[in-house]
């Protein structure tokens, strides 16, 4: 659910600076003042539809209350790595009560990849191993 919450807080930020650059007409290098907005809004859009999947992948692995896949765990892994890269920008940036919430969430995303043991492959049965057949073996 955090990840959820978080994904609307990303993308909502993104939306109203991408208002500010516009109506402010702000330019930074020539750069046109609409595609700085429009680029300011897909990029929140994206990446809060990335953090979005990734809270569906933690609610679903919950749900099942199994190891995440391979792919979710690839995913979630990324989901923690961008997490500790944005809260070490977010110190500098925004200040330290927004690293705590960042790490806080990377805490959980990696309990949330170590809570759960991996699962063993799965052995083959008696028959599979005999052949699949009742036959009398070769004398």
């Amino acid at each position: 659910m955090t990840l959820m919450f978080e994904a609307v807080g990303i993308a909502l930020l993104n939306w109203i600076l991408g208002l500010v650059v516009d109506r402010q007409q702000m330019s930074m290098g020539g750069l046109d003042t609409d595609a700085m907005s429009i680029g300011t809004w897909v990029a929140g859009g994206l990446f809060g539809l990335y953090l979005l999947v990734c809270g569906v992948v933690l609610l679903r692995t919950a749900v099942r209350d199994r190891a995440p896949g391979r792919l979710a765990r690839i995913l979630l892994v990324t989901c923690a790595v961008v997490h500790g890269l944005v809260g070490a920008f977010a110190v500098g940036l925004v200040g330290w009560p927004a690293f705590a919430f960042l790490m806080v969430v990377l805490g959980l995303i990696v309990l949330s990849l170590l809570g759960y043991e991996a699962e063993p492959p799965a052995e083959p049965s008696a028959e599979a191993a005999a052949g699949g057949q009742d036959a009398p073996s070769p004398a």
